[in-house]
């Protein structure tokens, strides 16, 4: 029996490769809504909850609402233990802006505050482009490589050339650049014109469509284009290596 069972043909499913494929998408899209949720609708109905809810001042409730996308920022370089230079400037400037708006004493300055974060996030992405080490590339990469080892090596060989693909990595990070710092400067506008607790609701409409509107943006000038020419790069390097070539 024992030799039947051994000898007995196996029957192998066939793997789904376009379900796979569809799932590793919506992983990536998954996670590049998380900045978004955390760092924008978060701290937005922490305010409310706690000025509304629990009948907190409306400098201590922004106050607090700040703590979870600061207290974000230093866990995951806790837990990645390296410094990641987008993730190093936006602790800082959290911490920065914190401290001064309490010193301060003036809601609209904190309302202010979070847009000077932007802003200054904005101008270091723009700056990081000029020095040629694109910050936005770390968000970029998973989103176009899909986790895939394949996708990965095809995108390192893209980007140590000059071509068009290093050119779509700089686009992008000019791309969420320069709409961090428009989106920071309707806000500080806001901050000064509006009532505090209408511009509290209102900045996270305004982050929320211009993180959706650059993200569409960017997604067509930038991440659809470079999916392509990493998918072309894999299929030329399978094919390749089908034909026995070197370099495999």
């Amino acid at each position: 029996m024992s030799q039947l069972a051994t000898d007995a043909p196996v029957a192998v499913q066939p793997r789904n490769h376009s379900a796979d494929d569809a799932g590793d998408v919506r992983k990536a899209r998954v996670e590049s809504l998380k900045p978004l949720v955390l760092d924008a609708l978060v701290p937005t109905a922490s305010y409310y909850l706690l000025s509304k809810g629990f009948g907190m001042s409306t400098m201590a409730a922004l106050a607090w609402s700040s703590v979870v996308p600061a207290g974000r920022t230093a866990w995951g370089l806790v837990k990645e233990r390296r410094v990641n230079g987008l993730a190093a400037l936006i602790l800082t400037a959290n911490v920065v802006g914190l401290l001064m708006s309490l010193i301060a004493g003036d809601p609209r300055l904190m309302l202010a505050k979070d847009s000077a974060i932007t802003a200054t996030v904005g101008i270091a992405v723009l700056l990081s482009v000029v020095a040629g080490r694109p910050l936005m590339t770390a968000a970029l990469k998973p989103w176009v490589t899909k986790g895939k080892a394949e996708r990965v090596e095809a995108w390192e060989r893209l980007s140590a050339g000059r071509g068009r693909f290093v050119r779509m990595e700089r686009m992008f990070s000019v791309v969420w650049g320069a709409a961090l710092f428009g989106e920071a400067l309707l806000r500080v506008v806001g901050a000064y014109t509006l009532p505090v607790d209408t511009m509290v609701w209102l900045g996270g409409v305004i982050a929320a469509v211009t993180i959706t509107l650059t993200m569409s943006v960017s997604g067509g000038l930038v991440v659809a284009p470079m999916e392509k020419m990493v998918g072309e790069t894999v299929e030329k390097t399978a094919g390749a290596c089908a034909a026995g070539r070197d370099g495999c």
